[in-house]
């Protein structure tokens, strides 16, 4: 009951009516007490645990004005770039910022956390609460944090590339500026890069 309820509060649904997640192709039906895609396919408890993404990550050739290390994130591909020391990158599927949220930039990646606690800003609390959202001061690490598995924090901006507990939202719009990417693949990319390392977003 406490998974349900955390889901509902982090993906702004409420009870009246069906209501719709920020990826635009999730809804909560409550007449069926379930997550149901606009098609009508069910999410199923599988779905909601699955630390996968639906996009497969793949070596694919890559321009070589990058140094070795370093991050390249294009957003309007919904696609993260590791670079590899051969003309070649390790390709991720991504989620990026919603519309009004989307940025672009160089930032060092800053520090690095496994589990990572989440404190949303002041200023999103304020926002999500005048849309009826109200979100945590805090919330420890774990598996129904919405930063998911790992963390890799850039520069002293407030931005992350992040785990997500919500793996259907790969490839879309839906973030308030943060990379998100399926805790599988973080994991995999915490692993691989290093505090330093230049991070593009593009």
């Amino acid at each position: 009951m406490r998974l349900h309820v955390v889901l509902l509060a982090l993906l702004g649904m409420t009870l009246s009516g069906i209501t719709h997640a920020e990826d635009g192709g999730l809804v909560f039906n409550p007449g069926s007490n379930r997550w149901e895609r606009k098609s009508g396919v069910s999410v199923t408890p599988k779905m909601m645990r699955s630390d996968k993404s639906p996009v497969a990550r793949e070596i694919v050739q890559f321009e070589s004005r990058y140094k070795p290390g370093s991050i390249v994130i294009r957003t309007s591909e919904r696609r993260l770039y590791y670079v590899l020391t051969d003309g070649t990158a390790l390709r991720y599927g991504i989620g990026v910022g919603r519309d009004g949220f989307a940025w672009k930039g160089r930032e060092r990646i800053s520090r690095k956390a496994e589990w990572p606690s989440w404190t949303p800003p002041e200023e999103m609390r304020r926002r999500e609460a005048e849309i009826g959202r109200i979100l945590p001061a805090t919330m420890e690490g774990g598996p129904d944090n919405p930063l998911g598995a790992r963390a890799l924090y850039l520069g002293s901006t407030l931005y992350r590339i992040h785990g997500t507990n919500q793996p259907w939202t790969i490839g879309g719009a839906v973030s308030s500026g943060c990379i998100r990417m399926a805790n599988e693949d973080v994991i995999d990319l915490y692993g691989k890069a290093v505090v330093g390392a230049l991070v593009f977003v593009e």
